[in-house]
């Protein structure tokens, strides 16, 4: 796997994918940097190495040309954050690019404006690849969020640098952590998978029962297991289509020795309400009228036990409706699990909008392993499959 260690950037101009994918208020001001912070290490070592950086990356999903998803709104940010001068060009391909890049000395960094603003980018279109790769001497992708893609600035441009491309230290770092939890990771593996479809995590569950010890489900996936068991789950969240593929999930734990661990308990209500009536129920047992919206008490206790004897983590959704105060506990208890075991050198790593979004929530950010940057991403690479953003480095 060729990284951006194996080159020396030296008066060469890398061509990097970056992912400034990032979120803006109705001022146009950053609201959450993640991204680009993570891209800085990438972007310093080419700088230190004596070579420059041309940054293109999308930014939301623009119908053609639009000025409120231009990239020039981040410039500033991006320059507070590398703490080096950022020039922009107003396209990404054709003369106004070309000359700008061509300007390029060592030690500058140039961004390009939206590549979505061209269609020939989702396409994948091969004229318009050819046209980004005139403008750098080395390819290096970096932009994990969008490796699932087969765009031309992830994949499809990178056939232009047969000898010349490579990953980023933030695209390895994922590659890196993924390759722990399912093949390299020391035992026991421990899978959490939250959230509220069965049907959203179906391929996830086939392809790591191979690879964990433990799964703990939890959030609302949790109902259609206990319902398929038999279980009396009130109001709650359940797919009844699923009921089937649950059990055959159940069955191929057991055959696989892989144990699943479901809540015992569940913080109930009558309402889907912050401000609605809450009982302790046992989860077989929820009263017509009431729904499970957190991991009760029992629950948490057996599922911090499981945490803490596991040695390798991946954690993928929360436990309950976190984004509700009374119903984020259990959420909360696991993270603060994770970072228990973490601290005692379990390796965790936290993937999944929602679950990364708790874990920033409620500062557990910096106590675990690795936090990653792409949702789909890596949902994909967690579903085995191989993502062409990567593929296309590697080939």
């Amino acid at each position: 796997m060729k990284t951006i260690n194996d080159f020396n950037f030296n008066n060469k101009k890398a061509l990097i994918r970056v992912d400034f994918n990032v979120p803006l208020n109705e001022n146009f001001e950053v609201t959450d940097a993640t991204r680009i912070i993570s891209a800085k290490s990438t972007i310093i070592k080419i700088l230190e190495d004596g070579g420059s950086c041309i940054l293109m990356s999308h930014l939301g999903r623009p119908k053609g040309v639009q000025d409120e998803f231009s990239l020039r709104h981040i410039v500033t940010k991006v320059e507070d954050i590398l703490g080096v001068e950022v020039r922009f060009v107003s396209d990404c391909v054709g003369q106004k690019a070309e000359e700008a890049a061509a300007n390029l000395k060592p030690g500058e960094i140039l961004l390009l404006e939206n590549l979505r603003f061209h269609d020939e980018e989702k396409q994948g279109d091969d004229t318009f690849s050819e046209a980004l790769s005139r403008l750098g001497d080395i390819y290096v992708n970096d932009a994990f969020g969008t490796a699932h893609r087969a765009h031309a600035s992830t994949t499809i441009v990178a056939k232009y640098f047969p000898e010349t491309k490579c990953f980023g230290h933030l695209l390895a770092k994922e590659i890196e952590s993924i390759k722990k939890v399912m093949e390299t990771g020391e035992k026991p593996v421990l899978a959490v998978l939250g959230g509220a479809k069965v049907s959203s995590k179906i391929t996830i569950i086939e392809n790591i029962l191979d690879k964990v010890d433990h799964l703990i489900v939890g959030g609302g996936m949790t109902f259609t297991f206990i319902k398929a068991q038999g279980g009396h789950i009130g109001d709650s969240i359940c797919e009844d289509d699923k009921m089937d593929l649950a059990r055959d999930i159940m069955k191929l734990a057991e055959e696989k020795n892989v144990q699943i661990h479901l809540p015992v308990d569940v913080v109930a209500a009558n309402a889907f309400s912050n401000d609605a009536e809450r009982q302790i129920m046992d989860v077989n047992e929820i009263s017509e009228g009431w729904q499970g919206l957190d991991a009760g008490p029992k629950s948490k206790s057996i599922f911090h036990d499981v945490v803490m004897m596991s040695k390798t983590i991946l954690w993928n959704g929360p436990l309950g409706v976190f984004e509700m105060e009374n119903f984020a506990n259990g959420t909360i208890a696991l993270g603060n699990s994770i970072a228990e075991a973490t601290e005692n050198g379990a390796f965790s790593l936290v993937g999944g909008g929602d679950s990364v979004a708790a874990v920033k929530q409620f500062g557990f950010e910096n106590k675990v392993s690795y936090v990653s940057t792409g949702g789909g991403a890596m949902l994909e690479s967690l579903e085995g499959k191989t993502l062409p953003g990567i593929a296309a480095i590697l080939n």
